[in-house]
């Protein structure tokens, strides 16, 4: 798989980084609703509620974070997941 066909992704939360790599796809909950996150998706902001955010990263791994109030930012294959807590 082409590196420009991944997600580079961070999880983070104010006492550390929860999680960083590539992915293939992310997923949330938002005020919105759920959203899913692609390679190549339009830039997004976007503010999260209480929920799962599901990362299937690039070696096929799956990781799931419980998230509390936070934001989602995507922009140029980069996703920055901003929680309370995780």
């Amino acid at each position: 798989m082409a590196a420009s066909s991944n997600l580079t992704v961070e999880v983070v939360s104010p006492e550390k980084r929860v999680w960083s790599g590539e992915a293939t796809m992310v997923s949330a909950r938002t005020l919105e609703g759920d959203i899913g996150i692609l390679p190549d998706h339009a830039p997004l902001l976007g503010v999260l509620v209480d929920g799962t955010v599901s990362i299937k990263a690039a070696d096929g791994t799956s990781h799931e974070f419980a998230m509390s109030d936070g934001f989602i930012s995507v922009s140029k294959n980069r996703v920055s997941v901003l929680g309370e807590s995780a």
